[in-house]
């Protein structure tokens, strides 16, 4: 069996159900939930702090089960995902 291994540190936005939400980068993180001291933390969870500036609540950590993720965009981590530069392109042939 295939697994997808995603690497917390290059996650740059979420997919919840309302929409994707950028978040600040290196703040995403998956652990078990629990709602204060003594709670049962056996729902496997996330947290993100949000990169929302225009948000008139200010900066905000948000934090839910991780079944509510529908979906992770990550930052390309490869050569192969970054788009080529102009500079590293052939130069033309001469006739």
């Amino acid at each position: 069996m295939n697994t997808t291994s995603i690497t917390t540190a290059t996650v740059v936005a979420v997919l919840l159900a309302d929409g994707w939400h950028r978040i600040v980068p290196g703040s995403f993180q998956v652990a078990p939930l629990s709602f204060g001291p003594g709670a049962d933390p056996g729902v496997p969870g996330y947290r993100f702090e949000e990169a929302d500036t225009a948000s008139p609540y200010g900066p905000a950590a948000l934090a839910g089960p991780l079944t509510a993720l529908l979906a992770v965009r990550q930052a390309a981590t490869s050569r192969r995902h970054r788009r080529p530069s102009l500079a590293a392109a052939p130069a033309p042939e001469a006739a």
